[in-house]
């Protein structure tokens, strides 16, 4: 009993050891300190389509030295009057708060909920797009 006690307690010291080994080439990437030096620029980073139940949502970004610059709606709900009312008055708020924050964490328009939820999951993917 007292020699299996003995082997797994060196098993164990063993595991943690290796697994605590650190080799030269763990760590940052190369590659990555030289992506991180030069920020992205270029217009026409699109999120994908997000489907609402009122239509969809799609929005192109500019970028340019790593900053959203501007945002453009591509697509959005305009089925009805009410949703050209409702979108008149959201997107460019939308836009605004996106530029201001430079991510898609931005507050949802009251009265314009699904087209706000639409706008930050294709402004997200747009943001992922550009690799911001």
């Amino acid at each position: 009993m007292r020699r299996n006690i003995l082997w797994l307690l060196s098993t164990l010291t063993g595991l943690v050891l290796l697994l605590s080994y650190r080799t030269s080439t763990m760590g940052a990437d190369p590659g990555a300190a030289a992506h991180a030096a030069a920020p992205p620029t270029g217009d026409g980073f699109d999120g994908s389509v997000a489907h609402t139940r009122w239509g969809d949502v799609q929005v192109r970004i500019t970028v340019d030295g790593g900053r959203i610059t501007d945002v453009q709606v591509l697509t959005h709900p305009d089925g009805n009057r009410r949703d050209q009312q409702i979108n008149d008055y959201a997107l460019p708020i939308l836009h605004d708060e996106a530029i201001a924050a430079q991510s898609a964490d931005i507050d949802t328009v009251s009265g314009a909920t699904v087209t706000s939820d639409g706008y930050r999951e294709s402004l997200q993917a747009a943001i992922d797009a550009a690799h911001l």
